[in-house]
């Protein structure tokens, strides 16, 4: 199992298509996977910010990768999954069975929430991958290496899917001054 996690922008849908390209180049049968509510570029494709694109079946839960997996005319030699921090909890389970099968499983996800802690099941993913590409983006404000997904529009939701127009992507000080001066907003607001 192979993890590419980071923040938003760090060309992590990127770095999945090119593996998913080249195992196609190698002649392996490969399957790309979505989840269904990630619907920024329709439901049929993954699309990274610098518009590679890739077909994908987009699925509501991690048990349809499985039932997708067994319905498949060739059993896959790759099974690739973007945004995987967006599946339930089983997705880990799913993965280790694919992977325990002999196949290449290849997630893609945000480590991180917009609140800077662990996002979702990342951690326990990251724990049984034999393979983590851990990548950054450029901070937006300083021009150096980016670790956080700073939400600059939008709710309080945990789950709010956005880009560049509800996103930026910071690095560690910009984003302590943005929580600190958020933190100070919300305690005078109440």
């Amino acid at each position: 199992m192979e993890v590419v996690a980071g923040p938003m922008f760090s060309g992590k849908t990127e770095e999945l298509l090119r593996r998913m390209r080249r195992a196609t180049l190698a002649k392996q049968t490969v399957m790309l996977f979505k989840p269904v509510r990630d619907d920024r570029h329709g439901t049929t494709d993954v699309v990274s910010h610098d518009a590679r694109r890739q077909n994908a079946i987009a699925l509501d839960s991690s048990s349809d990768v499985e039932k997708q997996v067994a319905q498949a005319h060739h059993r896959p030699d790759v099974v690739g999954i973007d945004e995987v921090q967006f599946f339930d909890d089983d997705i880990v389970s799913v993965c280790n069975r694919l992977a325990d099968d002999g196949i290449r499983v290849i997630v893609a996800g945000l480590d991180l929430d917009y609140l800077g802690r662990p996002f979702g099941i990342m951690p326990l993913l990251l724990a049984h991958a034999e393979y983590v590409t851990k990548l950054n983006a450029i901070c937006s404000r300083t021009g150096r290496p980016a670790h956080f997904s700073h939400r600059i529009e939008g709710g309080s939701e945990d789950v709010q899917i956005g880009g560049a127009e509800s996103y930026e992507a910071l690095s560690r000080e910009p984003y302590n001054d943005v929580v600190v001066r958020d933190h100070h907003r919300g305690a005078t607001a109440e």
